[in-house]
């Protein structure tokens, strides 16, 4: 403000009288000083109501469409490997030599094989063993993974370098030499037989995530906590350290069931997995290709199950990854 300014403002200031300046200034509405809304507490509500992990990782995964479908698809092939040999009414060891190779039609879904045998209750019926081998097979390899990875990620030091250091050995052993080693000692192609060379390194890669997961739990509170109150090695590897790995176990099992189905289709189609009676979607695959030119339907509907189911499983697993990782959650 300039100098002349500051005299003119005085000059006016001078003429005003006290009591009309005040006059001058209108007095101020009490209704604009009414207080509003602290009377109802609405300061106090929730916007978002409570919601816990596993609560919040259902929601999330329900919001994945494409995890979603998968789901609804896998469990849809769980109730048709139990009720689907029965649906037609023809056992899938029955021999019918008046309808060999017969085409999908109206009293064979999906046709015959080189036996006559109804291929629509032998698929089903192959789908029980395919499935169960990968899910008992991703459990097994998943408990022996948690508990050698846990192991080697809690005691450290040498126990970890000589653990982590048989699991590199085991990981460099092709599981098909495997299968054929323990097929030659066993004398036996069963069932038990594939799971015990599926499992034997199955479990490594789960050793490994675990133990990784486990090393930045390691350094955690709540474990430093369970250590100063005397909690035994085995008991903070159980209750602490593998129950805050579960969502990433819960990953892997779902990636790993593919891998363990893909795995006895191999086999099978190699004459190295499951042999008669019993079948799979890889043995009847491996019967379907000797004929394949002219029959085709006969590889087509296994085929089509074992790509189907194991696409499922990814898929479904991609949508578990995204849903159980916290750093996503809004």
């Amino acid at each position: 403000m300039s100098k002349e300014t500051k005299t003119q403002a005085v000059q006016l200031d001078k003429t005003i009288p006290n009591g009309a300046k005040t006059a001058a200034v209108p007095p101020i509405p009490k209704e604009k000083f009414t207080i509003i809304g602290t009377d109802d507490f609405s300061g106090d509500i929730i916007a978002r109501p409570r919601i816990g992990y596993w609560a919040d990782a259902w929601r999330r995964l329900r919001q994945n469409k494409v995890a979603t479908v998968s789901l609804f698809f896998l469990i849809l092939m769980v109730i048709m490997v139990i009720i689907g040999p029965y649906l037609n009414g023809i056992n899938y060891e029955a021999v019918d030599n008046t309808a060999i190779n017969q085409a999908p039609s109206a009293a064979h879904w999906f046709g015959t094989d080189a036996l006559g045998r109804d291929l629509f209750s032998r698929v089903w019926q192959a789908g029980r063993v395919s499935i169960a081998i990968g899910i008992a097979g991703a459990l097994i390899g998943t408990v022996v993974g948690c508990i050698y990875g846990g192991i080697a990620a809690y005691f450290g030091g040498i126990v970890d370098t000589i653990l982590m250091r048989i699991v590199e050995v085991l990981f460099s052993i092709p599981y098909l030499l495997i299968v054929i080693l323990i097929s030659v000692i066993t004398d036996s192609q069963s069932i038990f037989t594939l799971m015990l060379a599926l499992t034997l390194t199955g479990w490594c890669n789960t050793a490994r995530l675990v133990r990784g997961q486990m090393l930045q739990l390691k350094s955690q509170e709540f474990i430093l906590a369970a250590n100063a109150l005397g909690v035994s090695p085995w008991t903070t590897i159980i209750k602490h350290l593998i129950p805050n790995t579960l969502g990433v176990i819960l990953v892997a099992i779902t990636f790993d069931i593919p891998s363990y189905i893909f795995s006895e289709a191999f086999l099978s189609y190699l004459g190295l997995g499951i042999k008669a009676p019993n079948t799979s979607w890889g043995a009847l695959a491996s019967a379907a290709q000797q004929t394949f030119a002219f029959y085709p339907y006969q590889m087509f509907f296994p085929a089509l199950l074992i790509a189907l189911t194991m696409l499922s499983f990814t898929l479904l697993g991609d949508g578990l990854r995204d849903a159980l990782d916290p750093k996503l959650r809004k």
